[in-house]
């Protein structure tokens, strides 16, 4: 009888599960149409019925499945409210096929850290920018994050009808990244990406210091990683503190696994154990290739205003 399947391919398995569960959800509490939206700190950061439900659907899940493992979610919540129609039980059959990377055999549940946003691009998801939504699970070990899935719950929603809506995508460290099809940003363009809603003069400065030829603005960390993946996008620049550690686990985990790399402004990885501060305060750059390209142009003035 085959070796039952490593502890980190089990979690992402259930985690991919999870995250399809949470994207009907997000569909459902769009079509029912009471979004129930609370302002957080403010008008740009909004907490909506669907960023709740599916919070505690996928930590209540993954809880039940790996009770040791530390799961960090953005929003603050009570667990006791977690109806059984919100669990997840299943699992994706297909990533457990998967040989697990030798250097994560090991791993035990309790060193697992997994970042939950349960709804990235809350704000465009308010204002019906439905394709920059996406719910993000990042699992960490080490500090790095070494595995994530992205589900994107309206990927084909202007395709019309007959289409199919929605797509997760996934990868681990070792194996790669299912779910899309990896393209290159044309070569010899630098098409930059950034914040929809969050911009200042210092975001706006150093996009400026980088020349590029296009700047495409949209929601959602998740989002701004997946222009990146598929060539629509040759660098992510963020240079302000608003990001979280949420935002950025699962996407980094799916970037680097297709050899991609994604750091602060300063070149510094993140960290992800548990005890780490939640805020990437000294903003995002990232690349699918030739990060050294746009990291040598990030000005000396933007570096010295953000302190990681």
């Amino acid at each position: 009888r085959m070796a039952s399947p490593a502890l980190l391919m089990r979690v992402v398995a259930s985690a991919y599960s999870a995250a399809e569960k949470a994207a009907t959800i997000v569909r459902n509490v769009m079509a029912a149409g009471d979004l129930g939206i609370v302002e957080k700190t403010g008008a740009n950061d909004l907490q909506t019925k669907a960023d709740r439900l599916v919070q505690m659907s996928i930590c209540a899940s993954l809880a039940r499945k790996f009770p040791k493992v530390t799961i960090i979610g953005e929003e603050e919540l009570s667990t006791d409210e977690v109806t059984e129609e919100l669990i997840e039980d299943g699992h994706c059959e297909e990533i457990l096929k998967k040989t697990c990377p030798a250097q994560y055999t090991g791993i035990k549940e309790e060193e697992l850290v997994i970042w939950v946003d349960p709804l990235d691009g809350t704000k465009e998801y308010t204002e019906g920018l439905l394709d920059h939504v996406t719910v993000l699970i990042g699992i960490a070990y080490g500090g790095k994050a070494i595995a994530g899935v992205i589900n994107q719950p309206y990927y084909n929603y202007e395709a019309g009808a007959g289409a199919v809506l929605g797509r997760t995508i996934w990868g681990v460290l070792g194996i790669g990244a299912f779910g899309f099809q990896l393209t290159e940003a044309p070569a010899g363009k630098h098409i930059v990406v950034t914040t929809r809603s969050h911009s200042n003069a210092l975001v706006n400065d150093c996009i400026s210091a980088l020349n590029p030829d296009s700047v495409i603005r949209v929601g959602g960390a998740g989002n701004k990683i997946i222009q990146l993946i598929e060539g629509k996008a040759s660098a992510y620049v963020f240079a302000s503190p608003g990001c979280k550690k949420w935002d950025t686990c699962a996407p980094e985990a799916i970037l680097h696994a297709v050899g991609g790399k994604i750091t602060d402004i300063h070149g510094n990885p993140f960290q992800y154990n548990k005890e780490v501060k939640h805020m990437n305060s000294a903003g995002v750059l990232a690349a699918l290739r030739n990060y050294d390209y746009y990291a040598s142009r990030i000005p000396n003035t933007v570096k010295q205003s953000l302190v990681p």
